[in-house]
Formats: structure tokens, C-alpha cells, sequence
């Protein structure tokens, strides 16, 4: 549980950061980004497993690059529940959702998170 939780409060930070790197996503205060971060959690762990699956035609011809535009989505609906994260376009989601995945793999080599 207390992993979660700190899973949870990572997730939220970065999104505060990407918010603040990316023009066009805005994450207003922190309850906003706890929120979007476990918003974004439960898409990606029941919606995009089924978007992965259904796009794997496209995914597998464009070589894995398709699995980006799943995420930009991912953020992008995310945004659509949570009150206080706006994603304006779906260039930024795109942007926000790379910085978002190199913040995430450099966190979880670095802490082990």
C-alpha cells in the first residue's frame, strides 16, 4: 500500500513537471496532479491495454512508435475527467506524454520506483 502511495505522489510530481515543461498542459495545483496521476493509473491499467491490443496492426508496422500516440491519448483523456489538468491539443499531449515516459524511466533507474 505505502508503495502505491509513493508511486502515486511520483506520478503526480512528474505531471506537475511535465505541466511545467510543456506548453499547452497546465496542472493547476497539486490536488489536480494526485488526481490526474491516479486517473492516468487506472486508464492506462484497463484502457490502454485494449488500445494497444486493437491498434497492434498499425503499432506493429510503424515498428512500436504507434504505442506513443496511445499514450498522448491516455493523457488526453485523463485530462477530459480531471478538473484543474488541462491538455490543449494533441501536439501537447504528444509532447507532454514523451517527457512524461523519459521522466518515468529516468525516476525508476535513478530510485528504483
Amino acid at each position: 500500500m505505502i508503495q502505491f502511495v509513493i508511486h502515486l505522489l511520483v506520478t503526480a510530481g512528474l505531471l506537475s513537471v511535465v505541466g511545467y515543461m510543456v506548453s499547452g498542459i497546465e496542472v493547476e495545483d497539486g490536488t489536480a496532479a494526485v488526481i490526474g496521476a491516479l486517473v492516468l493509473g487506472f486508464a492506462n491499467a484497463f484502457i490502454r491495454p485494449l488500445l494497444v491490443l486493437l491498434t497492434l496492426p498499425i503499432t506493429f508496422l510503424t515498428l512500436g512508435l504507434f504505442v506513443w500516440v496511445v499514450n498522448a491519448f491516455m493523457l488526453k483523456l485523463t485530462a477530459a475527467f480531471v478538473p484543474g489538468f488541462k491538455v490543449e491539443g494533441f501536439r501537447a499531449a504528444m509532447v507532454g506524454s514523451l517527457f512524461l515516459g523519459i521522466l518515468n524511466i529516468m525516476v525508476a533507474a535513478f530510485f528504483g520506483i
